[in-house]
């Protein structure tokens, strides 16, 4: 069935349902895996930040090679499709295992979680790159693949707020080590709903017929480098998922070491999350009239801003904090929708242009991308925690240095500001339109 301009609801929420297993995936490790080595497992902050690097830098290699698969995957369900189901259950066993490592001594320990983390994100890859493909296969339209994005942002925000508030509530419940085993559990089934749900409810999306570019993988990997407006978008979407990577790294730090409430956690992610649940419809209303590009760049302002107001937080009222990063969850809904909707428009303009169905390599590069940024953000918060003191421990139950917390406020705040502003130097740049694109797509 080829791809149509509008989609059925029940295809717009079957796909967005997959948000369900990405959030949590995206979500989880980047919260809890650091405090789960340093707090739990008594690994220092900089072999903990290298553990949680690693893996998501092997991801930056498979993704595009997981793409080109794809994209030349010839099945009855589309090329996609199968991935989902495939990748999504290898992710879900993977998970349950990774805070699950038994007592065997630290060295052992840490290359379990390593080992493990690096099997869930192969697995990751080959479920992700896919899942963000198919948008621009299953419509031609501008206005139809931002309302795509709305439900999935909607369900992706939803489930940020499930996994990202219950993981630590789980944890702490249980309590010791068997608390995030308990926790990793809990997080493997919701993954699991999530994939059958995204592989059921796009059973009726639009299949398009696979058209694979010539030549080699680096062959068109340098022919989608010189696709010059999907390069500053992605640029800009990576060093903000460098600073969304810093900011979820450092919840649970800042939670328990500088606010130093019970529960601060999870509040801290209804603050985060929920505004995105509510204003994800409006960030898509606004996109629709005053374009993708200035909606972007009016969320990037609101998220950057939320950042550097927290840096109050050793001396304001927690009620304040929650408030700065309630202002961060507004812009974070806004930053999901429009460069998840503007990346399908670029690859349809590059199909155009050379004739041939790039887009699983588009994504597999773009997915690479933000994995680095998110992968990269625990990463130089855990150098941040080293260079402040901070003390690592068996039982979580040490008292930090003066610098260690203010290494916790700082890379939960100004850190991840600078980044935003930073990015919006390459969103500047970005200028395909509705009517580019459109006209584009006609010819």
């Amino acid at each position: 069935m080829p791809a149509t301009d509008t989609l059925p609801r029940g295809v717009r929420v079957g796909y967005g349902s997959g948000s369900v297993a990405t959030g949590a995936f995206g979500t989880v490790p980047g919260l809890m895996l650091l405090p789960y080595l340093t707090d739990s497992l008594g690994i220092s902050a900089i072999i903990a930040g290298f553990i949680v690097f690693l893996p998501k830098a092997w991801d930056v290699i498979l993704n595009p090679i997981a793409g080109r698969i794809s994209d030349r995957t010839v099945d009855a369900r589309g090329p996609r499709r199968p991935w989902l189901l495939r990748a999504g259950i290898g992710l879900a066993v993977g998970f349950a295992l990774l805070f699950a490592a038994p007592e065997m001594g630290r060295v052992a320990e840490a290359a379990w979680v390593l080992v493990l983390f690096l099997a869930c994100a192969t697995a990751y890859a080959f479920f992700q790159v896919p899942y963000v493909a198919m948008p621009a296969e299953m419509t031609a339209s501008y206005d139809e693949r931002t309302r795509i994005m709305t439900w999935r942002v909607a369900i992706l925000a939803f489930t940020i707020l499930l996994a990202g508030a219950s993981a630590p509530a789980i944890r702490d419940a249980v309590g010791g080590r068997d608390g995030y085993r308990v926790m990793g559990v809990a997080m493997a089934l919701i993954i699991l709903v999530g994939v059958v749900s995204a592989y059921a409810g796009t059973r009726r999306a639009p299949v398009a017929a696979p058209q694979p570019g010539a030549g080699s993988l680096r062959d068109q990997l340098r022919i989608v480098a010189t696709a010059r407006d999907f390069r500053w978008l992605l640029t800009c979407f990576v060093i903000q998922a460098l600073a969304t990577g810093c900011m979820l790294a450092g919840v649970d730090y800042l939670a328990s070491d500088v606010l130093g409430k019970d529960g601060a956690a999870t509040v801290l992610f209804i603050c985060f999350v929920g505004p995105a649940l509510l204003l994800t419809p409006v960030w898509s209303a606004i996109g629709t009239r005053i374009g993708k590009k200035r909606g972007y760049l009016a969320a990037s302002v609101f998220l950057g801003a939320g950042a550097l107001l927290t840096v109050t937080a050793r001396s304001a009222p927690p009620a304040l904090v929650y408030l700065a990063v309630a202002l961060v969850g507004v812009g974070y809904a806004g930053c999901q929708v429009f460069p998840m909707a503007m990346l399908p428009d670029a690859a349809a303009v590059d199909a155009v242009r050379t004739g041939s169905n790039r887009v699983g390599v588009y994504t597999g590069v773009w997915t690479a991308g933000e994995t680095l940024g998110l992968a990269l953000g625990p990463g130089i918060y855990a150098l941040v925690l080293a260079i402040g003191g901070y003390r690592s421990s068996t039982d979580g139950d040490v008292a930090q240095p003066d610098s260690a917390l203010t290494a916790i406020v700082l890379g939960f705040s100004v850190l991840p500001a600078v980044l935003t502003a930073l990015s919006l130097l390459w969103l500047r740049r970005y200028s395909l339109d509705a009517a580019q694109v459109e006209a584009a797509v006609a010819a």
